[in-house]
């Protein structure tokens, strides 16, 4: 890659019957060799590696990892497979993806004509105030969309999504100025959550099975559920978006993550 991560979140079911079938030292053992690994502060380890459980049936554990190498996050997932522990850790569902800057993200010359389609003229100090704000913070934004990282918040959720091709909604036949302007719209709606919500949105097209996910962070489950709900309104969601499924979770850290699911 010459910008960004590669990124894989996987999920874990664990078979208990395996687990009963370990002996107390190699339950130990096991527990200790996946802790370790799961260590986002140890030689080796992706640029960003977390953990939690999940609530539900669909998993148990969630992992996620990010990094310039895609083989350096295969060699978890491999290690975690190969691990006394590989046999009760069975992989329920996983989502390959990689970082971008979307294309919908203005440049800061879109950023000056939107501002001027919205009535703002260019001698006009609060047209130059923003444009100057916005020059400002773009590059530190697309850092963070290249290079997240992962918010101190103790609520994880993942889905992923496609854009529509239904006959009468197709997204990819709409002309880019409408698909911009309905993301511009969507991002609006998104940050009346600023401070309670973070999000990180990958890229899968040609990596998996649907063309994008998305990560959220959140204080309480209630303020995803707000945010998913609030922004399904928005014509990009209501009329194009197609979801996959949700995964809720809650993060810790790999040693009370095991413990919490009696491992």
């Amino acid at each position: 890659m010459s910008e960004g991560w590669h990124c894989l979140h996987i999920f874990y079911r664990v078979d208990q019957k395996e687990l009963n079938a370990l002996s107390e030292a190699e339950l130990a053992a096991g527990r200790e060799e996946v802790a370790q690994l799961l260590d986002p502060d140890r030689d080796g380890a992706p640029e960003r590696l977390q953990t939690a459980v999940n609530s539900g049936h669909k998993a148990d554990l969630s992992v996620l990892a990010m990094d310039a190498d895609p083989l350096k996050i295969d060699a978890l997932r491999q290690a975690i497979r190969a691990s006394k522990l590989g046999t009760a850790l069975v992989p329920a569902w996983s989502f390959v993806s990689i970082t971008e800057v979307s294309e919908y993200v203005p440049t800061v010359e879109q950023y000056s004509e939107r501002l001027r389609r919205e009535g703002a003229t260019e001698d006009d100090p609060a047209y130059r105030a923003k444009l100057a704000a916005y020059e400002k913070r773009l590059p530190m934004m697309n850092q963070q969309r290249l290079y997240p990282d992962l918010p101190p918040l103790p609520v994880y959720c993942f889905y992923p999504m496609n854009k529509a091709r239904r006959p009468l909604a197709n997204w990819y036949e709409a002309p880019f100025s409408q698909r911009s302007d309905l993301m511009a719209e969507h991002a609006t709606s998104g940050i009346k959550f600023a401070g309670r919500v973070s999000q990180v949105i990958t890229a899968s097209t040609g990596f998996d099975d649907w063309e994008w996910g998305v990560t959220l962070w959140s204080r309480t489950p209630e303020d995803i559920k707000n945010i998913v709900y609030t922004m399904r309104f928005d014509t990009a969601s209501a009329r194009y978006a197609e979801f996959g499924p949700f995964y809720l979770g809650y993060v810790m850290p790999p040693v009370e993550a095991l413990a919490h699911l009696r491992i």
